[in-house]
């Protein structure tokens, strides 16, 4: 997994310090703001530029294994959790979107998946480290 949290921050202090203007980071596209008003999943934080809370969380799956499901947003979450039963690997990214004020940034991504190879030779016993 990988956190995004110091970016984050590092993005915030340049917005409130004036080294980079609000209209650099908000700057959602309009599929991303759709995507977050009508199937994001509220977060418990306030957006950090506009301090509303209509901070939304939205998830992209990515991945060769993944055929015509490749870019698509999760949602429901029961959704994710069938893709990881079927494929082999792909990428979770997790996105936060103000739908106020347009700030969107990549909080977590992670890989998930079966972790079996394509022709399916790697047993059950191996994946989960059984003798």
């Amino acid at each position: 997994m990988v956190d995004y949290a110091l970016a984050r921050r590092s993005l915030i202090l340049q917005v409130r310090r004036g080294l980079i203007g609000t209209t650099d980071v908000c700057d959602a596209h309009p599929e991303l703001l759709r995507a977050a008003r009508n199937i994001g999943e509220p977060s418990e934080k306030p957006c950090p530029i506009c301090s509303h809370e209509e901070i939304r969380l939205v998830r992209y799956v990515y991945g060769a294994a993944l055929g015509r499901d490749n870019g698509r947003v999760v949602y429901p979450i029961e959704w994710l959790k069938e893709l990881a039963k079927k494929h082999e690997s792909f990428t979770c990214y997790i996105v936060e979107v103000c739908i106020d004020c347009s700030w969107n940034h990549l909080v977590r991504s992670y890989t998930t998946g079966t972790g079996a190879t394509q022709t399916g030779s790697r047993s059950r016993r191996r994946r989960t480290g059984q003798a």
